[in-house]
């Protein structure tokens, strides 16, 4: 029976993915926040597992000896979010978004050659790139706390491979979306509120620059595709995307609309605030189709419409 290592197990992506692994009879340890989640009695002891602390990440692997190790755990600070102080916001995203998978690189390098890994990096590494249009070769050019810090993981993984011969494939992911998506993301504002205008029509919503483009990939999909580079002959760098580019505006419209609103009469656009960088990161993910046959189960319309749904039989 196959073994798995998901760090971030609790979050958007882990839950997915170890649902995912569950239906494919895989032995799983999910290191979550304050959590976790295995389905073997005999990990449950490993539930303190620090993952910036190089000893206890040795010990986790040496009794797990997994076949393969996600690491999917992130500090990501939304638009949405209260500002951080800048000092206190690198230190963690330092810690859990590169020392922890340095000491993963290393248990696997030490102690398991043979467990193959992979990283979830952002599309964020990008930052402001000349071409609309992103691949894995495109030059990274992080813009931010969090950007920067998912480069430099996927500079480790690099050296890991080519150094070490470690297994470290690195997927380059882009927006993508679900019901467990968290509410500080404009996706969810926006599904959370078409609902409430529904059964309240008083309510208003207030969002930044309807006119920002993003690239809306579906949450479940993006986790088949993980599942797929990590199964691959040889370790590398995968765009997980759609290479398509939806407004704002486009995802509010077919909100409401999917609910039989105008969301006109409902949202008022302020620009002041935030939504995205004012530079749409639009994925090409050619290279991932031609190498697993990874193809996305849903289109960007038939996302919403599903979001909608959801929302509606938990809260409607």
């Amino acid at each position: 029976m196959p073994s798995a290592i998901i760090i971030g197990a609790t979050g958007q992506d882990g839950t997915y993915l170890y649902r995912l692994l569950e239906e494919k009879k895989y032995l799983i340890l999910g290191i979550g926040r304050q959590r976790i989640l295995t389905n073997n009695k005999d990990w449950v002891d490993l539930n303190r597992t620090d993952i910036t602390n190089p000893l206890e990440v040795l010990d986790m692997v040496r009794k797990v000896c997994p076949d393969e190790i996600y690491h999917l755990a992130a500090i990501h600070q939304s638009a949405e979010d209260p500002i951080t102080d800048p000092v206190t916001l690198f230190n963690r995203s330092f810690e859990i978004n590169v020392l922890s998978l340095f000491n993963v690189l290393e248990a696997i390098r030490q102690i398991s050659p043979k467990t193959r890994l992979f990283y979830a990096a952002s599309s964020h590494v990008f930052g402001r790139p000349e071409k609309e249009l992103q691949d894995e070769n495109t030059p990274l050019s992080p813009q931010s706390i969090y950007g920067i810090t998912k480069a430099s993981g996927l500079y480790l993984c690099r050296m890991y491979r080519s150094v070490h011969r470690v297994f470290a494939s690195a997927g380059i992911l882009y927006n993508h979306e679900s019901p467990l998506r968290a509410e500080q993301f404009v996706s969810r504002k926006i599904i959370k509120g078409a609902v409430r205008c529904k059964n309240d029509p008083e309510y208003r919503i207030f969002l930044g620059d309807l006119s920002v483009e993003v690239d809306w990939g579906y949450a479940p999909d993006y986790a088949e595709a993980m599942y797929r580079v990590v199964h691959l002959p040889e370790p590398d760098d995968f765009v997980i995307a759609t290479g398509e580019k939806h407004s704002v505006e486009e995802f509010v419209k077919i909100a409401f609309e999917s609910l039989g609103l105008n969301w006109r009469c409902f949202v008022t656009e302020r620009k002041e605030i935030i939504t995205r960088p004012a530079v749409p990161l639009v994925g090409n993910p050619e290279k991932l189709i031609r190498k697993t046959g990874w193809r996305r189960s849903v289109t960007f319309s038939e996302m919403v419409h599903l979001l909608v749904k959801k929302e509606e039989e938990d809260h409607g």
